[in-house]
């Protein structure tokens, strides 16, 4: 079974013999690669919805892996304390990931585990609220795959809240010299530029286009130190 590059990324950045949780497993491609490649010891595939989680079972079998355990429920909800070194939450908006972080107790008690994090959208939604609610960020890898770019994201929860400005929340710890972090932190700027450039006529819009354009000009100045 093919696995894309932005998958496989993922799976790099588990650590070797780890007890692995796949929140929303879908096809189940990536517990497959983890423990066909030794990568994993064991693997936990949760879906919210019985008709992928079906499909993950028999794509489970085909592969004629042993080591994957397959449960339905919604997010991280039958997963219990000590079950997992790492959780891996991808493909799906920061938003909800952050909604899936905050029901799941097990995530803030101590020794915490890994979380290995790669939102599709809002990504500065989830990167605000890791900070503001005690995860610290170990890394952030960039990522083109298939057109688009990605940013995956490890951290683990210490109970240390942080206060950044708030352009730290669009581009978060990306490089700006790697090729992929430049083009990653480029996207960023250009989006908030074209927000303020849409609101600078507006009178009634001054606050926003100020917050926009002061977001945009931190990011661009930041490149510009960096390059």
């Amino acid at each position: 079974m093919a696995l894309s590059l932005r998958l496989k990324t993922i799976a790099a950045l588990v650590p070797k013999g780890a007890r692995v949780c796949d929140v929303g497993t879908d096809h189940a491609r990536l517990p497959i690669y983890l423990i066909s490649e030794k990568i994993a010891s064991r693997v936990i595939a949760t879906d919210l919805r019985p008709l992928p989680l079906e499909n993950a079972k028999k794509n489970v079998e085909s592969s004629r892996v042993t080591g994957i355990e397959l449960r339905l429920c919604d997010g991280l909800s039958a997963v219990k304390k000590d079950e997992a070194d790492v959780i891996i939450i991808s493909g799906i908006g920061g938003e909800v990931i952050s909604g899936i972080i905050a029901r799941a107790d097990l995530l803030k008690e101590h020794p915490s585990p890994l979380l290995i994090l790669q939102p599709t959208t809002s990504p500065e939604a989830l990167r605000r609220y890791l900070c503001e609610s005690g995860f610290e960020t170990e890394s952030e890898t960039p990522l083109k795959d298939n057109g688009k770019l990605y940013s995956i994201i490890t951290a683990r929860f210490t109970g240390i809240t942080l206060k950044n400005p708030d352009w730290y929340y669009y581009i978060g710890k990306l490089d700006p010299k790697t090729p992929d972090g430049f083009l990653y932190i480029k996207k960023q700027y250009t989006r908030l530029k074209n927000c303020a450039d849409a609101l600078e006529k507006l009178d009634d819009k001054r606050e926003e286009y100020l917050y926009y354009k002061n977001l945009a000009d931190s990011i661009g100045n930041l490149i510009k130190e960096k390059r």
